[in-house]
């Protein structure tokens, strides 16, 4: 039977609506998978939603072939973004509107995305814990590694003193280049630019080891990669100490290769949850290294 909507590439006019879609759909998730003793889920804040666009706007940009809508009369109905960076193909977004699962959207728009992909030699997503969404991925080739994630607060007592953390800048970009290829096999390239802006960037440089972290507001990382163990630590360190101990804080994508990672978070009294997929094709699982969720 024909599809009742059509897939096309997404466009730059295309990021707001494509905004509002993934909040929706996220949000969905969210409370349908809440676990109990968890916060209520809320939708994004202006703020967090301004920052989602810039993103999105600059995923287009770089790799319009690799972002597509699918839409009907009534409006978008599903998006997928993705990127390649050196020979890694890699899942920035992924959602599909509320209410329309079944008609083979989410399908279709992956689909799309992943050809993009095709002349790659890897591949990156980070999955959600939305079993449809989970089984696209697996079905496309993807090995699939629970993740985990810390949460809690953070006593100030617990905190170490850390040497030789500095403060980071685009300056730092061949450094954070090739970390990254040596961790996850492909650098962030332009990615930097725009992350580097909406973040704090600390970098440890030593002879026995380097690497850098995006810290957020709040506390955490967004992003951390490092080419051993005891830089990666530091590195974990300095971004909780940016945490108030008053303020829960959370350290998301660690995967079971990150074991570093649950020391740090268990000498600093935060909890173990299991929560979402790492999903790999042709790599395995980065160490050191936390992922982001959409620059991966």
């Amino acid at each position: 039977m024909a599809a009742d909507y059509f897939v096309r590439p997404m466009t730059v006019a295309d990021v707001p609506d494509v905004e509002r879609l993934t909040d929706a759909a996220y949000l969905d998730l969210d409370v349908r998978t809440r676990r109990t003793g968890w916060p209520p889920p809320e939708g994004r804040s202006p703020e967090k939603s301004r920052l989602w666009r810039a993103r999105a706007e600059h995923v287009v940009r770089s790799d319009p072939r690799g972002c597509w809508v699918a839409e009907d009369g009534g409006g978008l109905l599903g998006a997928a973004m993705s990127m390649r960076r050196d020979l890694t193909w890699l899942l920035a977004s992924y959602a599909v509107k509320p209410g329309v699962q079944g008609r083979g959207v989410g399908r279709r728009v992956l689909d799309a995305a992943l050809d993009h992909g095709s002349a790659c030699l890897r591949g990156m997503v980070a999955a959600s814990e939305d079993p449809r969404a989970v089984r696209h991925y697996r079905l496309a080739g993807f090995a699939l590694h629970p993740t985990m994630l810390l949460h809690g607060r953070v006593p100030r007592s617990a905190l170490p003193v850390v040497e030789r953390v500095r403060e980071g800048s685009l300056g730092d970009l061949d450094l954070m280049n090739s970390v990254d290829r040596r961790t996850r096999d492909a650098a962030h390239g332009i990615d930097h630019e725009i992350l580097s802006r909406s973040h704090r960037l600390v970098v440890v440089d030593r002879p026995t080891g380097s690497g850098y972290a995006y810290v957020l507001a709040g506390g955490g990382t967004y992003l951390l990669a490092a080419t051993s163990r005891r830089a990666a630590t530091d590195l974990l360190w300095e971004s909780l100490a940016a945490s108030s101990p008053d303020v829960p804080v959370t350290v998301s994508h660690v995967s079971a290769a990150n074991q570093w990672a649950l020391d740090v978070g268990t000498a600093s009294r935060l909890e173990v949850w299991t929560h979402g997929y790492l999903g790999l094709r042709g790599m395995k699982p980065p160490s050191p290294y936390l992922h982001s969720g959409y620059f991966l």
